[in-house]
């Protein structure tokens, strides 16, 4: 079968691609979501939350193949980035050109999560590295007020523009009240004093209501990006196993354990990005926790 490995020019490898995954894209995206139980430890395997493919999740997919046929968008967009990489994050490239957005959960998926209905109502929600927004918008709907971090000032725009309330990556910590849900979506492995950041996210959550929603790309490989440039984090945490389900497992019992959280819910879902004009959308695993403030671990490191 000709797998098209040998075409050159990268349009015709990309519609050709684009055919091939249309035909096989289907058993593909149920691997996404697939999970052994039987390989996760004995207090997360009945926390777990089977996820699927659903309506919102194949809307992205849909949008983000047709984005990438954008030939002249594409070739703008790959010209942009190859000038400023050098000098700038790819976060604000991405935030300049208007593109790159992120897919961690449809709404559904969040609501099956923090078992509630899609009229369930809260105060505060505080999305940290919130890049564009789009998913902040999935959870914001719940909350009466919104606010986030972002380090990207393009990507500050954008947020600004859906009238979120910006906060210093400094500040959030210190506004004098408290968060119902604090999300940190793919940010643990891009920060550089992971637990620190966990230990301020449970000091910020109101006591005994407040929930931390958290996503992790597994496997857990940190760093930062500094200007152009990937940089390995001041504070690295080791996270022990070779699978999903044992790096799942180890992050409960040990990473979060020492941060003062318990976990509540555990999903496996696509981490989605749109694509360029080589791919119509990259995809990452990642694993998403729900976690509650530890009533006996009190603020011991």
């Amino acid at each position: 079968m000709w797998t098209g490995k040998h075409i050159r020019s990268p349009l015709v490898r990309s519609l050709f691609m684009s055919m091939v995954e249309g035909e096989a894209g289907t058993a593909d995206h149920l691997e996404w979501y697939q999970c052994c139980p039987d390989l996760l430890g004995e207090s997360v395997r009945p926390l777990f939350v089977q996820s699927h493919l659903d309506t919102d999740t194949k809307a992205f997919l849909k949008h983000s193949q047709e984005k990438s046929g954008w030939l002249f968008t594409q070739l703008y967009h790959s010209l942009v980035s190859t000038v400023l990489s050098p000098m700038v994050s790819r976060t604000s490239i991405n935030g300049f050109l208007g593109r790159g957005s992120m897919f961690v959960f449809s709404a559904y998926q969040f609501q099956q999560l923090l078992r509630i209905g899609p009229d369930w109502e809260a105060d505060r929600l505080l999305d940290l590295g919130a890049g564009d927004g789009g998913v902040t918008e999935v959870m914001g709907v719940h909350f009466k007020q919104v606010y986030a971090t972002e380090v990207s000032p393009p990507m500050k725009w954008h947020l600004q523009r859906r009238n979120y309330t910006l906060l210093g990556i400094d500040e959030w910590q210190h506004t004098g009240f408290q968060y119902d849900v604090i999300s940190c979506l793919n940010l643990l492995d891009r920060c550089d004093d992971p637990l620190h950041l966990l230990r301020d996210i449970r000091s910020s959550l109101l006591p005994k209501t407040g929930r931390l929603v958290l996503a992790a790309v597994l496997p857990f490989q940190p760093y930062i990006e500094v200007g152009g440039k990937w940089e390995r984090p001041k504070e690295h945490i080791k996270i022990a196993g070779k699978t999903w389900e044992e790096q799942v497992t180890n992050l409960c019992s040990e990473v979060f354990k020492r941060a003062g959280f318990e976990l509540e819910a555990v999903t496996r879902l696509p981490y989605l990005c749109e694509g360029d004009m080589y791919n119509d959308y990259y995809v990452l695993d990642d694993a998403v926790f729900v976690l509650k403030a530890s009533e006996d671990a009190g603020d011991s490191p």
